[in-house]
């Protein structure tokens, strides 16, 4: 409600000094306000004060020589003129009326049926309404900085989750345009097992609290979220979805890579005591197998027996040696080099395998030298294994190999994929771990020792991967 101690300015647009002076008139009769009343009869001059805000109401009137009230009020609210305006009008008309109002007025009078009464109530409702849209419009705008200028993702769409208005956030999460968003729905991201959960709480409560869902982006990536979810009632009373998106994949990226870390600690440590272990009583048989060795001196029968003996003792040896070598942290003397360089020794390495596989080999770096701060040697070993693994998991004659370097201004990124057998979902998370393996002769070391290499370079990777589809190891340097 308008103070009504406070003077309220307002302006006449009029080309008729005489209708300015009736009109004024009857504002003055008005008791119970303060009013200070100025005439203005040129269009130009009347945009001037809505520029500058100067009157806190307008009374315009219809007719204003080349132009009209109603162009002079359109172009007002082009200008963002907020304070109220009254058009004038000489005799009903009812199109006008309405045009008007559609234009931006608050209201409209006819000048012949003016009177103390109608004046009073058309200036007491214009300012009332004009405080209560300021007010709106301002929590509106407080609102919608909130809405877009929040990191996680809001956004609101229709019962089916089709997205009708979207922030910055959600449209970076997704890694579409606002645009295509439109016209996909947050079902189109998800599986259908999430689907299936997500419309049945909609249904039941109306509400979906902190849901912690895996969605695919446009490039293919996968994201994990905090979905929450709650279905609202417009003013029309239709109903609507309001959604929050909190993005927590480095989060999950950062609390798998410190399991992964914890799980190969506890791995070294069993090692070593097993290593400790098993070689006294080893040294103790090698040291009695040179003993014997003196003193049964060339018998045919224990000769072989005793070479079978020490030829497994050493076999024993080694490994020990090897698993002790893949739990404890690489020592490395890194040096900046470009991982173009890196990867193309590696890949000469595993040629001879990719031409017996006759696996195709697709190859796309980054143009720009991907400088790393690496110890050549060792990271080279740890794509070798990689790169191995993949030809191994690809079927002769249709194997299809794609390495690939990005980068951006902190990170370069080595890709490599295959269209191979896949990894199966309950064995992603034990792939790095020691002697788990997949292959018939293997002893799981493998990607044991480059998990090793990558940490010590400050690496890290991610495995994706779909069966009968392939994998796709995803390695992640900072930039030197």
């Amino acid at each position: 409600m308008q103070d009504q101690n406070h003077l309220t300015r307002i302006l006449i647009i009029d080309d008729d000094e005489d209708d300015f002076f009736i009109t004024s008139e009857y504002i003055n009769k008005i008791s119970d306000r303060k009013f200070q009343i100025d005439w203005c009869y040129k269009y130009n001059d009347a945009i001037k004060h809505f520029k500058n805000k100067d009157y806190n109401l307008y009374f315009i009137d219809y007719y204003l020589g080349a132009k009209t009230g109603l162009d002079l009020i359109k172009e007002a609210v082009s200008l963002q003129c907020e304070e109220p305006m009254v058009l004038l009008t000489g005799k009903g008309n009812q199109m006008i009326d309405k045009e008007a109002m559609q234009a931006g007025a608050m209201d409209y009078l006819v000048k012949s049926e003016l009177n103390v009464e109608k004046v009073e109530r058309c200036i007491r409702y214009s300012l009332d309404r004009a405080a209560s849209m300021k007010a709106i419009r301002s929590n509106e705008r407080k609102f919608r900085s909130i809405f877009e200028r929040s990191k996680d993702a809001v956004f609101l769409a229709n019962e089916d989750l089709v997205f009708r208005d979207v922030n910055d956030a959600t449209s970076s999460l997704l890694q579409y345009s606002k645009e295509q968003l439109l016209n996909i729905s947050l079902y189109d991201l998800l599986d259908e097992k999430e689907n299936n959960f997500i419309r049945d709480r909609i249904a039941f409560s109306g509400v979906l609290h902190d849901r912690e869902i895996e969605l695919q982006s446009q490039e293919g990536e996968k994201k994990n979220c905090i979905l929450s979810l709650s279905v609202e009632t417009d003013s029309n009373n239709q109903r609507y979805v309001h959604g929050l998106m909190h993005d927590i994949t480095e989060l999950k990226k950062a609390e798998k890579a410190a399991l992964l870390a914890e799980k190969l600690a506890a791995t070294g440590r069993l090692v070593q005591t097993l290593a400790h272990e098993v070689r006294n009583p080893l040294n103790n048989i090698n040291l009695s197998l040179e003993q014997l060795h003196h003193e049964m001196g060339q018998v045919d029968d224990a000769e072989i027996y005793m070479e079978i003996i020490q030829r497994n003792s050493k076999r024993i040896s080694d490994i020990i040696t090897e698993l002790l070598n893949t739990s404890r942290p690489a020592e490395m003397s890194l040096h900046s080099k470009p991982l173009q360089v890196i990867l193309d020794e590696s890949i000469a390495a595993a040629l001879d395998r990719i031409t017996l596989q006759k696996v195709k080999l697709q190859i796309n770096y980054t143009p720009n030298p991907a400088f790393v701060k690496a110890d050549a040697q060792k990271l080279k070993l740890a794509f070798l294994n990689v790169i191995i693994n993949a030809v191994e998991a690809m079927p002769e004659d249709t194997g299809i190999l794609m390495i690939s370097i990005e980068s951006d201004k902190e990170n370069h990124i080595v890709k490599i994929r295959d269209n191979g057998s896949g990894i199966a979902e309950e064995n992603l998370s034990k792939l790095f771990e020691p002697y788990f393996t997949s292959k018939r002769n293997g002893l799981g070391l493998g990607l044991a020792a480059t998990l090793n290499i990558l940490q010590a370079h400050k690496g890290r990777i991610e495995v994706t991967s779909e069966l009968n589809k392939g994998t796709q190891f995803t390695i992640t340097f900072p930039a030197a």
